[in-house]
């Protein structure tokens, strides 16, 4: 666990036993938490993970794992350095209608490494989509594992477009999107490139997703807490 410079050994105490309690802590699921969205991920490498619709209680958890990403992973996801979430972002981005808006988290050793989301456009069956993957958790499929699931997500919710912004420099995220299969239509502006395209289950679509399942070991498998019944075959 990092350490802000001049922290006391109290001060690192008390940031120990709060982390440790966010851990121990049961579960809080809200009464309408989609449990039928839960999936068990062994990835190519063998790590086995999980992923889920997040909670309000991963408050602290979220925290840890933004504290932890390097300089360079929270400037190409917010476009600027942003090395702490505000309060007000944590209650945002833990606190979702699962309908409307969605955020996925992909854990393992009960660490989060991966956070992904939609909001949709007001008035729309339009959404927008983002994902951060951890430092050292880049580059094993967590972020196609995220569209996936957020775009399977999104349809059963009556979503049929997302939208995406991001740099031009960011390599690696523009390759997630334009491998997927979907068929994704771009325009740069002033270093910054805007993405959309329709998530439904074309051929295209249908066989990268097969490929990319052929090299990973998905089970959907009911989280405990309700379940909403929405998800696809």
């Amino acid at each position: 666990m990092k350490y802000a410079p001049g922290t006391s050994v109290r001060g690192a105490l008390v940031q120990v036993v709060a982390v440790r309690a966010v851990k121990m802590c049961a579960p809080t699921f809200p009464p309408n938490y989609p449990g039928d969205l839960g999936t068990l991920v062994v990835l190519p490498d063998g790590t086995q993970c999980s992923l889920r619709p997040i909670r309000p209680d991963d408050a602290g958890r979220l925290v840890e794992f933004h504290r932890n990403l390097s300089q360079r992973s929270t400037y190409l996801r917010f476009f600027t350095v942003h090395p702490t979430l505000s309060p007000k972002e944590v209650e945002r981005f833990t606190t979702v209608d699962y309908v409307n808006r969605l955020a996925f988290v992909i854990e393992t050793h009960e660490r989060l490494i991966a956070v992904g989301r939609f909001d949709r456009n007001a008035g729309s069956s339009d959404a927008e989509v983002a994902f951060v993957v951890a430092d050292d958790y880049q580059h094993h499929g967590l972020a196609s594992l995220l569209l996936d699931e957020l775009a399977r997500a999104a349809r059963a919710r009556g979503i049929d477009t997302f939208v995406a912004e991001t740099l031009c420099e960011n390599k690696a995220m523009l390759d997630v999107f334009h491998h997927s299969g979907f068929d994704v239509s771009s325009k740069i502006d002033y270093g910054t490139v805007s993405l959309r395209f329709g998530i439904e289950m074309t051929e295209s679509y249908c066989d990268a997703l097969a490929a990319r399942d052929d090299s990973r070991n998905v089970r959907r498998l009911p989280l405990v807490g309700p379940v909403d019944g929405s998800g696809e075959c």
